[in-house]
């Protein structure tokens, strides 16, 4: 398969997982994809897990109770060797069954849902994993595309409207809401789809991260269609 982030500076392109978890963050490089050609019928597992709510989790359990193909079966190991990968680095992978996630609709003028482009943030050293087994996949935006919504002078004044309270901790509320961690793209942007089968680590916002936190968003999905997801 062409590699289509080759000539990405806001990405590392990497061969094995080995790689993918010991490559360095660093500057405006944010973003480290294990590149892979996955073989194997996704859409089998997709058409026979049963989708209980808009977001269903899916177990080990779940996975290896399916009668499957053997291209399902293959796509299978797949998923169960990334996700044990994982669980031996010490994360906690988890395999969603997606039809929408909730959309946060609560104001008009700023949107904190995970359509919105965003950073994760954790007050421990750590990153985000991602893969997208079938459906849509996320999209990601270099840092110089975007612009913080809570910086964009008609966001703010609505939101300091909204505020009640002292001034000096008017900055405190934006992040214990997570406004501050919402971005808008610039008119020039140029947003890089995370496409299928590959896994992605992402900067995470936290105090001794040495590159900027990686700025993503969740697609919008297909009517009828779901996303099967491993993230963590």
């Amino acid at each position: 398969m062409k590699n289509p982030f080759s000539d990405n500076t806001q990405i590392k392109t990497v061969s094995s997982f080995s790689k993918l978890i010991n490559t360095s963050f660093q500057g405006d490089m944010n973003a480290i994809c294990w590149h892979r050609d996955l073989l194997g019928d996704f859409q089998e597992i997709v058409a026979k897990l049963e989708l209980k709510e808009n977001i269903t989790e899916v177990s080990v359990e779940d996975l290896l109770a399916l009668q499957l193909s053997e291209q399902g079966s293959q796509a299978r190991e797949t998923i169960l060797n990334d996700i044990q990968r994982l669980t031996d680095l010490g994360a906690s992978p988890c395999l969603n069954l997606l039809k929408c996630y909730e959309r946060d609709e609560d104001l008009d003028f700023i949107s904190t849902d995970v359509y919105s482009y965003h950073v994760d943030r954790s007050p421990i050293e750590t990153d985000t994993f991602l893969c997208t087994y079938y459906g849509p996949a996320s999209d990601i935006l270099a840092h110089d595309q975007v612009e913080q919504k809570i910086l964009v002078p008609e966001i703010r004044a609505k939101l300091k409207e909204l505020y009640d309270g002292p001034d000096a901790e008017f900055e405190t509320f934006l992040s214990e809401y997570f406004f501050d961690l919402h971005y808008q793209p610039q008119p020039d942007a140029e947003p890089v789809s995370l496409g299928v089968g590959h896994l992605w680590r992402l900067a995470v916002d936290h105090p001794t991260q040495q590159a900027f936190p990686c700025v993503h968003r969740a697609p919008v999905e297909k009517y009828g269609e779901c996303r099967l997801l491993l993230i963590c």
